[in-house]
C-alpha cells in the first residue's frame, strides 16, 4: 500500500492494519443513522493507530489520539455534507452512504499512512506536529479516495454476481417444485383413468424435457 518499498519488516504488517481499517471505515460508513456513522469511523480510526503504535512500539494513550485524528481530519464538514444527503427522501440513503464510504474509506488510509511515516522515522505521540503532516495527509486522502471508490467498485461488482447467481439457483428451484408438482398432477389423472399410460409417458417426457 505504500508508494515506496522497505526493507523494515513492519511495513507489510502495517499496510495490512491500514487496509483492513479502511475496509472497516468503508463498512461503517454505510450505516444509515446519523451520527452514529461518525462516531463508528472515529472508533476504527483509533484502534488503527493503537495497532500501529504497537508496531512500532511507541506508547499509545487514546486522549492523545483523538486530539491527532481531530487536528489531521478538520472539522469533518465533508463528512457530516455527505451524511446529510441521506435525509433527501428515496435514493438519498443509499446516495449518502456511498458518498460517506468513499470519504471514510479515504480518510483512515490517509490517516494510517501518516501515522506510519512518522513512526518509521522514529516518531513518537510526544513530537507529532499535525500541521507539518497536513500536507502529507491531503495528499494521502486524495489517494485514498481513488482507492476508496475502486474499492467500492470491485464490491458492487461481487455483489451483483452474488445476486445473479442467487436469481438463477431460486430460478431453478422454482422449476424443480414446478415440475414436481405437474408430475404428480400428471400422475393422479392416470389414477382416476383420465389419460391412457402414452398420454401419461408422452406428457410425462414434455415436462421432464
Amino acid at each position: 500500500m505504500s508508494e515506496t518499498s522497505s526493507k523494515d519488516p513492519r511495513t507489510n504488517h502495517c499496510n495490512s492494519v491500514i487496509k483492513n481499517h479502511m475496509i472497516w471505515s468503508m463498512g461503517a460508513g454505510f450505516i444509515p443513522v446519523p451520527l452514529v456513522d461518525f462516531f463508528a469511523v472515529g472508533a476504527i480510526q483509533l484502534d488503527m493507530i493503537r495497532q500501529l503504535s504497537k508496531i512500532y512500539e511507541v506508547n499509545f494513550k487514546e486522549t492523545e489520539g483523538k486530539a491527532v485524528i481531530s487536528a489531521l481530519t478538520g472539522s469533518g464538514l465533508a463528512r457530516i455534507g455527505a451524511r446529510a444527503v441521506k435525509f433527501i427522501p428515496g435514493v438519498g440513503s443509499v446516495l449518502g452512504g456511498v458518498t460517506l464510504a468513499v470519504l471514510s474509506g479515504a480518510s483512515t488510509y490517509a490517516l494510517g499512512e501518516v501515522f506510519k511515516k512518522h513512526f518509521e522515522t522514529g516518531g513518537t505521540f510526544l513530537d507529532f506536529d499535525p500541521s507539518r503532516l497536513k500536507k502529507y495527509y491531503d495528499e494521502k486522502f486524495e489517494k485514498g479516495k481513488q482507492m476508496a471508490k475502486e474499492m467500492e467498485k470491485t464490491q458492487k461488482a461481487n455483489h451483483d454476481v452474488a445476486e445473479t447467481v442467487n436469481e438463477s439457483t431460486v430460478e431453478e428451484k422454482n422449476k424443480d417444485e414446478d415440475a414436481i408438482s405437474r408430475l404428480e398432477s400428471l400422475n393422479q389423472l392416470k389414477k382416476d383413468g383420465a389419460i391412457t399410460q402414452k398420454e401419461f409417458d408422452k406428457l410425462k417426457k414434455e415436462i421432464l424435457g
